[in-house]
């Protein structure tokens, strides 16, 4: 994580956020509409919403089910 928080960049540490707020998520009734909305509403989070894209978010969820499997 950047000295300034969440970015976009830091998808391992935005998973983690991510997981300790949202514990008890259902993955896979989640759109990457509302993964967008919830990342972008986590503490820390700092960077542009307006950059992010499809991509992004997909890695982000890709990562968050790894993180959940292990």
């Amino acid at each position: 994580m950047s000295a300034q928080g969440l970015d976009w960049d830091s998808t391992y540490e935005i998973v983690l956020a991510l997981r300790d707020v949202y514990p008890n998520i259902v993955l896979e009734d989640l759109s990457l509409d509302d993964l967008n909305a919830r990342i972008v509403g986590l503490p820390g989070f700092s960077d542009d919403p307006e950059l992010v894209n499809d991509a992004i978010l997909r890695a982000i969820l890709r990562e968050w089910y790894e993180e959940i499997g292990d």
